[in-house]
């Protein structure tokens, strides 16, 4: 017992403040949805979207670039002519009713496994940025340490269930040899769930060395340890490098997100229903190849969502229409009995400013009522992806607990206590001190961290701190109490010599390791 819980057990005024006060990282459960799925589509609408997108599997095709999808395929019954594929209707549905609604995600810390699936939904930081705003708020390129410094802030973060992969690219690695280095981060700096690198099949495949290494072969084929991400190129296209990847993770039972690339007006068509019945589409020929791969293997249906400015070509989040779309492939997923992944708190702004915060808000919002159950891109997102600031993983973090708390909906286990308030209170009373309220205050409404809600006189008095410099000074204090959950010392040792044979047999190059 450390010393706050032993002097908040004393009792009193200040030993309750001291609680309140002291650091909390105890991660939250999977969120449990307890508020009901907005659904904009009836189900005559939502019947039009599949059969759409089954005309398209049948009369347009899917390209999959890729010799061994292609024999894969025709020996599944498909039409292939070239490197276009058709896929039947019938053949579709019978291949996604083998995928599992729901798992396990096996974490390091047993303590730290997820429930996923239906109800259950699991917050993620972003990932790719090729750039970071700083502890100093400095953009600038990130480093294989900065890559680190955000897997022990999403190891604190309560809300954050996993700590993706490469947060930031850590360009001081050579890129042949990143995907090593960026497992190792997750796998050594928390023992929550991660996610895999899929930048090539051979890439894919020293990931799932390295997770039998952490977890062992049985534990993965018993449950997945991660999750691997496959983007299509919209219109229709699925190419060597992601249908690789994904055989490397679906043969060792580990999911992947399934996931059409889409910049709404460029390649998809400029409207909101004909976007998501194209996109419906390409996710379920992907979908429908995994079980081609190994039937039964779990598998996300997946997306990545914009829209398109048609002054600029600039891709735009936090617009109605993403919201839109979110709500409409929720449907589709449930029709397909499948679990989903969407993005969470993007944003488009160069600073974390006021535009930042209204996107990211419109979009997380949409998101918990639209039932995804995958969120990714939860922490850290600006610039079009373009760069993770540290301020705003760390607010987005919070964010991410205060939509937990919102989904979660309301409570009701203290109702008839509260009712009996009402009476002893009576008109024209106070409730502060009475025993409900005593019992109840630190549950009963969420209390932001770096949101300040004091007068003008008391903020000028501490000092006018805006959000971007309270939320990094709460940065740099995670991180100073941040403690590292230790790896079994054998596991650490046989992790860092797979690096390093790697390391020897891959050629120090700046590209993606293909053949080695």
């Amino acid at each position: 017992m450390n010393e706050v819980t032993r002097t908040a057990r004393a009792g009193g005024r200040g030993a309750r403040r001291a609680m309140r006060s002291a650091p909390d990282f105890e991660m939250l459960p999977a969120l449990k949805r307890g508020i009901p799925e907005c659904e904009v589509m009836d189900q005559g609408r939502v019947e039009q979207i599949d059969d759409a997108s089954m005309r398209i599997l049948e009369e347009v095709g899917v390209i999959f670039r890729d010799g061994i999808a292609l024999a894969d395929w025709k020996r599944a019954g498909a039409k292939v002519e070239g490197e276009r594929v058709y896929l039947d209707r019938g053949l579709v549905r019978e291949l996604i009713s083998t995928i599992p609604s729901g798992w396990t995600y096996r974490a390091r810390n047993p303590d730290r496994s997820l429930p996923f699936g239906g109800k259950q939904s699991i917050f993620v930081p972003m990932t790719g940025a090729p750039f970071l705003r700083d502890l100093d708020d400095v953009r600038r390129w990130p480093t294989i340490a900065d890559l680190n410094m955000f897997h022990k802030l999403a190891h604190m973060s309560p809300a954050l269930h996993s700590t993706a992969h490469h947060i930031v690219e850590p360009m001081d690695m050579k890129v042949s040899h990143r995907h090593l280095h960026i497992t190792y981060s997750s796998m050594k700096h928390s023992d929550k769930t991660f996610m895999g690198m899929t930048t090539s099949g051979k890439n894919a495949e020293d990931v799932m060395d390295m997770c039998e290494i952490l977890f062992g072969r049985d534990v993965m084929e018993e449950t997945p340890v991660t999750t691997g991400n496959c983007n299509g190129n919209s219109p229709l296209v699925w190419d060597e490098t992601m249908l690789s990847a994904m055989r490397a993770f679906i043969r060792r039972n580990q999911p992947v997100l399934c996931s059409p690339f889409v910049l709404g007006g460029a390649n998809t068509p400029a409207s909101v229903a004909p976007a998501v019945a194209q996109l419906n589409a390409e996710a379920l020929s992907a979908l429908a190849y995994t079980q081609v791969i190994r039937k039964g293997a779990p598998a996300i249906y997946g997306h990545y969502l914009s829209t398109v400015s048609m002054k600029s070509g600039a891709p735009m989040a936090g617009t109605p229409e993403i919201s839109l779309m979110n709500f409409m492939i929720g449907q589709m997923a449930r029709f397909y009995n499948v679990p989903w992944r969407t993005s969470n708190l993007l944003g488009g702004a160069k600073t974390f400013d006021a535009q930042a915060g209204y996107e990211s808000a419109m979009t997380m919002n949409a998101v918990l009522h639209a039932g995804a159950n995958y969120i990714w891109h939860s922490a850290g997102w600006n610039e079009a992806g373009m760069h993770c600031s540290v301020a705003k993983f760390v607010v987005d973090a919070e964010m991410c607990q205060m939509g937990y708390r919102m989904a979660e909906g309301p409570r009701w286990d203290d109702f008839d206590a509260a009712m009996q308030a009402v009476r002893d209170v009576g008109p024209g009373g106070h409730y502060l001190g009475h025993p409900h309220t005593l019992e109840n205050f630190e549950r009963a409404f969420f209390m932001p961290k770096l949101f300040d809600n004091n007068s003008i006189e008391q903020w000028q008095a501490e000092g006018s701190v805006e959000i971007t410099q309270r939320a990094l000074d709460r940065a740099k204090q995670l991180l100073a109490d941040y403690e590292e959950p230790k790896l079994d010392e054998g596991v650490n040792e046989a992790l860092l010599d797979y690096i390093a044979r790697r390391e020897r047999e891959i050629p120090a190059v700046d590209e993606l390791n293909t053949e080695y």
